[in-house]
């Protein structure tokens, strides 16, 4: 595969960097990344990642676009309000480069469809809002050895972990146990603040093209933790934890029949 001039041109700013250059540029181009969820983490991260030049984005989400989405979901726009944001999100990324090839999914990732899906990409991007997604998305992933990277965001406050199968630690290891369903709240019950969504699906986007390139530093095996309210980041190690369900050295879950009724759960 040969850059065009056009290309070339295009993505000149980030081919002069020593950790891309041209070679770093084709691997972009040849990637393939799931996106799950085109809300606030996924706006900002499929914005970045299509602008990079990643040239195979798939988008799974479900959900229409709402008026209270667009202070934060910088994808959409006011004339997609009430269609679906996949069909929004994939004509944004038109309009912001003609180069990427964009596979969308209008449904909900469930462990029905799930594998299937999954298999089809490079690594993933979790984008999600709900517990119940973020450890189908871990399970998937880690049966099918596919890199993830898990972003989390509410209020002020967001997190983020790269999660490489087999090496790292997982989410499970992260959380074990789902907490309480009472105990859990939502952007809709906390409220957010558009810039942290931002943030944190950009350094998502980040840390997928430093995957690609084999560059720098990874959060895998760490957690950080932002928070916008008082400017802070803070990096905690997370180690794979050996009793682990999913990844530890007596896994009881194998495949995804185990807790499919909490996977289903909204």
């Amino acid at each position: 595969m040969q850059l065009s001039k056009e290309q070339i041109n295009r993505y000149s700013r980030q081919i002069i960097l020593s950790e891309i250059g041209g070679e770093g540029q084709k691997k972009l181009l040849d990637l393939k990344v799931l996106v799950v969820g085109s809300g606030g983490l996924g706006s900002s991260c499929l914005t970045y990642i299509s602008a990079a030049g990643v040239g195979n984005i798939g988008i799974i989400d479900f959900d229409k676009v709402g008026l209270e989405n667009l202070q934060r979901q910088i994808i959409h726009s006011e004339s997609y309000v009430g269609k679906s944001k996949v069909g929004s999100a994939k004509n944004r990324i038109g309009q912001i480069n003609s180069d990427v090839r964009v596979t969308t999914y209008n449904t909900k990732l469930t462990p029905e469809n799930a594998l299937d899906i999954i298999q089809k990409y490079d690594i993933i991007a979790d984008c999600t809002d709900n517990i119940p997604s973020r450890y189908l998305i871990n399970d998937t992933c880690f049966i099918l050895k596919k890199p993830f990277v898990h972003a989390a965001a509410i209020q002020f406050y967001g997190q983020i972990m790269t999660i490489l199968p087999g090496k790292s630690a997982c989410y499970r290891c992260l959380l074990p146990d789902p907490p309480p369903e009472d105990s859990l709240q939502s952007c809709e019950d906390a409220g957010v603040i558009g810039t942290v969504v931002g943030v944190t699906g950009v350094l998502q986007a980040n840390e997928i093209i430093k995957y690609i390139l084999n560059a720098g530093s990874l959060l895998s095996g760490k957690l950080l933790i932002i928070d916008l309210l008082n400017s802070c980041f803070e990096e905690i190690s997370i180690d794979k934890n050996p009793e682990c369900k999913l990844c530890g050295n007596n896994p009881i879950i194998t495949d995804l029949t185990n807790n499919r009724e909490f996977y289903c759960r909204r």
